[in-house]
């Protein structure tokens, strides 16, 4: 039986109250302001009368950019998100800065301490106010508005092929036939079009830079590198860490990858291996389907969840009954793929353009687990205690990729075709973690030169992503193409600095999976425990609580990895 979910009864704000204007929410904010404050039992009253208004917001703002995602050539759905970020957003910002500046000022603060989330909460809030600058609020809201552009250039992209108009996304499964004739036609089809907007790309991430690197030095930052360290609340990390996790990855991963690519090389019999080589079997077998569209993808995703532990399954149930799914990629859709938690009613909504491929079902595997997280942080008192640091969120999506493989059965019931998606899958594993070292690496050098121009982009754009790329793969005549792949990825232009949080929760995922393989039933639990805890501990101690470790050295990398390559080796 699917539970039904309905939103909580509200404590502060009236239950017919919608968010319309910023006239209709001020007064909430100045009641919070100039609302006194005697006791312990009061102040709590005030951080939980806070938490839902901002839950209620956040909601909504979460609606407008759903709804613009799901349809980028909609105006109404473009012009609702805009006035928000226009409108709304900039005023929020200086009372959110008055109101954290009074929580610290009240005596009765200290008492909260030994609560469980509060010294967190309290270290963020000491951190929001380091960082708070009015002058940056019009450059947030110009920054916001850029943003939405790389949407709608990238939605916009398409392709033909057959006489078939296609999205990018969609063109790419073709890059797993075994024509190698129409691999590489496809493969220039995409490029070419990716090319046809790289100027517009390049002028609107210059923009963003410029407009980044002025808020780092508003807000007395050296660079915006720095400034996004302390808005993340990375405090359990440097960039220091940063680059020693680049270099084991170039050091203990990077040759293996070299070693799959020298292997695809000589099975497929080229004398050259092309990038559009990359994706097709190198037994020459047909491309692994995984499901026949987004109802079969939902309904077999459920299965698997339930056979892990029927509360996942009921996660993504409760979710597909309230319609908070939306997997297939069409034309004038947003790219890529994301959970979005819904911060009032707990129901997260996940958005895909899956097509039929096993990346898909790994990428509601992943998403899944985003969603899960949201729904076992549900009940935790307070908004800011169920937004956990990225390295954990990611941690949930990844690990769920690694464990739920024990029921792939359900997409796959030929035994070699699951054995060779379990294959695929942890290769895969093996080749993500150079390409977050990629981008990672490349955004540290973008923001600590922030005057660079172009031609300082691709030449250490080249030098990076030969750092970790395999040597084996033929670039000739693909320069161009080469020059700009750096621009597909949308944490570039959306979400700076989020991607080495991958990177981390990779290798926490890997430590997840050989506990689970050793024991599913402590597996699991830890694996649960741990997203319990939501924001209410620091990275370490949220890692502690799975059974693994926070460590991204050398060594720790070496004996995960060999771990993956001793399964592949098991696999066959």
């Amino acid at each position: 039986m699917i539970e039904e979910i309905v939103r909580p009864k509200r404590n502060y704000i009236p239950e017919d109250f919608n968010v319309t204007t910023w006239e209709g929410i001020k007064p909430f904010y100045d009641e919070l302001m100039n609302r006194s404050v005697s006791s312990e039992e009061e102040l709590k009253r005030w951080f939980q009368d806070r938490s839902e208004l901002e839950s209620i917001i956040s909601e909504d703002l979460g609606w407008r950019y759903i709804r613009m995602t799901i349809d980028t050539e909609n105006e109404e759905y473009s012009k609702s998100y805009k006035d928000f970020i226009e409108n709304i957003q900039p005023k929020i910002s200086p009372l959110a800065d008055q109101l954290n500046r009074k929580a610290l000022e009240i005596p009765y603060l200290k008492s909260l301490l030994t609560d469980q989330g509060f010294e967190i909460l309290i270290r963020n809030l000491r951190k929001e106010i380091e960082i708070y600058r009015e002058k940056n609020i019009e450059l947030f809201t110009q920054i916001n508005t850029e943003t939405q552009r790389f949407a709608q250039i990238s939605g916009a992209m398409t392709v033909t092929v057959d006489d078939k108009e296609l999205t990018l996304q969609q063109a790419a499964v073709i890059l797993m036939s075994t024509d190698r004739e129409r691999r590489e036609i496809v493969y220039r089809k995409i490029s070419e079009r990716r090319l046809q907007d790289k100027q517009v790309l390049d002028q609107l991430f210059n923009k963003l830079i410029t407009l980044r690197h002025q808020v780092a030095q508003n807000a007395d930052f050296i660079n915006f590198r720095d400034y996004m360290f302390k808005a993340y609340g990375r405090f359990d990390y440097t960039p220091d860490d940063c680059f020693k996790f680049h270099d084991s990855i170039a050091w203990e991963v990077v040759p293996i990858v070299n070693e799959v690519a020298q292997r695809r090389k000589k099975k497929l019999g080229v004398d050259r291996l092309r990038p559009w080589d990359k994706a097709v079997d190198e037994e020459g077998r047909e491309p692994l389907t995984a499901f026949d569209g987004g109802k079969d993808l939902t309904q077999k995703g459920i299965e698997v969840f339930s056979k892990l532990d029927p509360y996942l399954g009921q996660c993504l149930s409760t979710m597909n009954a309230m319609g908070h799914l939306d997997l297939e990629s069409r034309k004038g859709k947003a790219p890529g793929g994301y959970n979005y938690p819904l911060a009032e009613i707990g129901v997260p909504f996940i958005f895909m353009n899956a097509t039929s491929t096993m990346r898909d079902m790994t990428t509601l595997m992943h998403e899944g687990g985003h969603a899960v997280h949201n729904f076992l942080t549900r009940d935790l008192e307070l908004g800011d205690f169920k937004s956990p640091p990225m390295e954990v969120a990611e941690l949930a999506s990844m690990a769920m990729e690694l464990i739920s493989m024990d029921h792939w059965d359900v997409f796959f019931h030929d035994t070699e075709n699951l054995k060779r998606a379990k294959i695929e899958q942890l290769e895969d594993v093996l080749e993500t973690l150079p390409w977050i070292a990629t981008i990672d690496k490349f955004q540290h050098w973008i923001y600590e030169n922030p005057t660079h121009t172009s031609d300082d982009r691709i030449k250490n754009w080249n030098l990076i992503l030969n750092q970790f790329s395999d040597s084996i793969t033929d670039w000739s005549g693909l320069e161009e193409a080469k020059n700009y792949l750096w621009q597909k990825q949308l944490h570039l232009y959306e979400v700076p600095f989020y991607y080495i949080e991958y990177g981390m929760a990779q290798l926490g995922a890997i430590a997840i999976w050989r506990k689970y393989r050793l024991n599913k039933k402590e597996g699991l639990a830890g694996y649960k425990a741990a997203l319990t805890l939501g924001n209410t501990r620091t990275i370490p101690e949220i890692f502690e609580a799975a059974g693994i470790k926070f460590d991204f050295s050398r060594t720790y990398i070496r004996e995960l990895i060999a771990f993956v390559k001793s399964e592949l080796n098991d696999l066959g």
